[in-house]
């Protein structure tokens, strides 16, 4: 299926720009409301994993690259997406995990990462080793940059000949913030120069071709810059077509690449569309579709509250607090301020660091207890008008919360569908 990763540049040289959404989220409720859009609509799944999230030490949800790809196809299957309708990528593939150690031990480790995910099914690899290791800059030029990324090329590429199947597509450069949005309050940012971009393809195209890797090359269909576009704590910086002029005509230069864009959360429709028409067709999301999720939880929270007597007053609130605060290392140095500022970020802020704490036993037990109180229950109307009122029309009758929480993420899935869409 990265033949329809392919075809997007052309279909933009064309006049008719068309787009996918990468979902980047290991949430099984995130990904059942993708796969459940997917084949509804009979689209292509993008689904991608990162690298702090997914890797061959199980990363930050304990899954291995296997693990990752065995859920999302068991979900597939359950809603009934064909396995061939799935594209799986892997994003920030690169030293990242391990950067404060030295810059050999660290891309050894980003080298079997990259095994472990083409191994197991990925055929979408961001290839991105921008970040310095210990002792060096936290950014690095362009050369040594390039030259590991063609380092980890070499590993995806004979793990895909090992493995069969389809050889991969890659995705090369990285964008300013980091993934997961800025640390602060940002009013506009500078999109990426025309030089800088074509600087990183042209340093990348030249290794590539003194390596002899000019068919690995052919398979580069995007670069990841930074268009203009991301989300603080509490703000969005949303795209301005104007400032991105000068990176959409490059790629009028640059005939066989897109841009990717991350950070696309929070955008809206009109923007994602804007974006899509740019030259930018791969709309990456996560905080987003995560963020709704636990809006919807903390509504079904606040409504089960009122409605069941024994129901501890926003128990699912109370437990995430006490477990943010227990283990505070996933928000810690993103959240400052005074102690209800940082309190009120936890819970609520657009960046949704809570994210790294659904799968902890302590907020599965929380969420498992607030559907089984309100699993089959009938839910009055002005409850839902209250805390949920998208959901009003869901009176009336024995109340699925799973289900609510699944068409929740759906809505806002909803949106980038139609912005990658050329109807």
């Amino acid at each position: 299926m990265t033949s329809f990763l392919r075809q997007l540049a052309q279909a933009r040289r064309d006049g008719r720009p068309v787009g996918i959404t990468s979902v980047c989220s290991a949430h099984p409720l995130v990904m059942r409301a993708a796969a459940r859009n997917a084949a509804r609509y009979s689209d292509v799944l993008l689904i991608e994993a990162t690298c702090n999230q997914v890797n061959q030490f199980g990363g930050y949800t304990g899954m291995l690259p296997a693990d990752f790809v065995q859920l999302v196809r068991r979900i597939a299957a359950e809603e009934n997406l064909p396995t061939d309708k799935i594209i799986l990528g892997g994003d920030h593939l690169g030293p990242n995990p391990w950067r404060s150690e030295p810059a050999a031990s660290a891309m050894a480790k980003a080298e079997d990462m990259v095994m472990a995910y083409v191994d197991a099914g990925f055929r979408k690899i961001h290839l991105d080793a921008s970040m310095g290791c210990a002792g060096e800059p936290a950014a690095l030029d362009d050369a040594t940059t390039a030259e590991r990324a063609l380092r980890l090329a070499k590993v995806a590429e004979q793990a895909a000949r090992n493995t069969g199947g389809e050889m991969p597509v890659y995705i090369i450069g990285t964008e300013v913030p980091p993934p997961g949005g800025a640390h602060h309050v940002i009013t506009e940012l500078e999109p990426t120069s025309v030089a800088a971009a074509q600087q990183t393809i042209n340093v990348h195209r030249d290794l590539f071709r003194q390596a002899g890797m000019e068919d690995a090359f052919s398979r580069v269909i995007g670069l990841v810059v930074q268009p203009g576009v991301e989300f603080g704590n509490a703000n969005v910086v949303i795209y301005d077509p104007s400032k991105a002029r000068g990176l959409t005509q490059l790629l009028d230069r640059e005939q066989g690449l897109i841009y990717e864009a991350h950070s696309t959360d929070y955008q809206g429709r009109t923007a994602l569309r804007h974006l899509v028409e740019d030259g930018f067709p791969i709309l990456k999301v996560g905080p987003e579709l995560t963020f709704v999720l636990r809006e919807s939880l903390y509504g079904l929270d606040l409504i089960a509250s009122d409605l069941i007597g024994d129901y501890p007053p926003r128990a699912l609130f109370a437990a995430m607090e006490k477990l943010m605060l227990e283990k505070p290392g996933f928000w810690q140095g993103h959240y400052h301020g005074s102690a209800q500022e940082q309190r009120v970020q936890r819970q609520y802020s657009y960046s949704d660091r809570i994210r790294y704490y659904w799968n902890q036993p302590q907020a599965e037990t929380a969420v498992q207890q607030l559907i089984d109180a309100l699993q089959g229950r009938t839910v009055p109307p002005t409850l839902f008008r209250q805390y949920l009122p998208a959901f009003e029309s869901w009176s009336g009758k024995p109340l699925d919360p799973a289900s609510l929480l699944v068409a929740a993420v759906q809505r806002s899935l909803d949106d980038y569908r139609a912005a990658c869409t050329s109807d």
